[in-house]
């Protein structure tokens, strides 16, 4: 018996009918999905942890002290600003001896430090060698001790309006050579060159 070619061709043009209905229906699934987008940008700035001394008169520090004998004493001037954009946890300052001598190893008898601030710049008082703050508000924030600092990290210089972004302390730095020392002691006039480095430290951190 022969092979009807009628009846072939009609099994394959089924086929293919069939193969084109599955590619319609499964590009309905690629294409007919629907979907919606929002969006929202964030600005991040990382804030700035900075202070500043002053400089000219708002800065002393820089100037030489000659010539100091037993009871003597002399105030320098710092202008302390925390210039940065957030607040502060804590100052420290630390002090070191670049050149030592008996003046800053003899801590009994050798110099001593004190510092006090005032919310506003301070004035020269009636007698030479005092000054004023005319606020009355003046505050003792490092009380005296020998010159040269022995506390890991530093001493905490407390209640400074600087802690505050933007604020400012002014800091009257006093050395004083002790009336107890003796001649022997200081043989030689010997020199010290002290170096005066202030530390701001992070705020703690907040959670918002």
């Amino acid at each position: 018996m022969g092979i009807s070619m009628k009846t072939t061709s009609g099994k394959v043009l089924a086929s293919v009918a069939l193969l084109g209905a599955a590619a319609a229906v499964a590009g309905l699934g690629t294409y007919g999905a629907f979907t919606s987008t929002t969006e929202a940008d964030q600005k991040v700035t990382a804030g700035s942890v900075k202070i500043d001394l002053g400089t000219g008169a708002s800065n002393t520090l820089t100037t030489a002290v000659t010539d100091m004998l037993p009871g003597d004493s002399v105030a320098k001037f710092v202008t302390l600003t925390n210039s940065g954009s957030s607040a502060l946890n804590n100052v420290t300052l630390t002090t070191t001896a670049t050149e030592p001598s008996a003046l800053t190893t003899n801590t009994t008898t050798g110099l001593k430090l004190k510092i006090d601030r005032c919310p506003e710049a301070w004035v020269a008082g009636a007698t030479a060698g005092t000054f004023i703050c005319n606020s009355l508000a003046n505050t003792e924030i490092l009380t005296a001790k020998p010159i040269i600092t022995t506390t890991n990290g530093g001493d905490v210089l407390n209640g400074l309006s600087s802690l505050a972004a933007g604020k400012t302390d002014y800091l009257k730095i006093t050395t004083s050579f002790p009336a107890a020392a003796v001649q022997t002691d200081f043989a030689g006039s010997p020199t010290s060159t002290i170096k005066f480095s202030f530390t701001a430290t992070q705020r703690s951190e907040v959670t918002q």
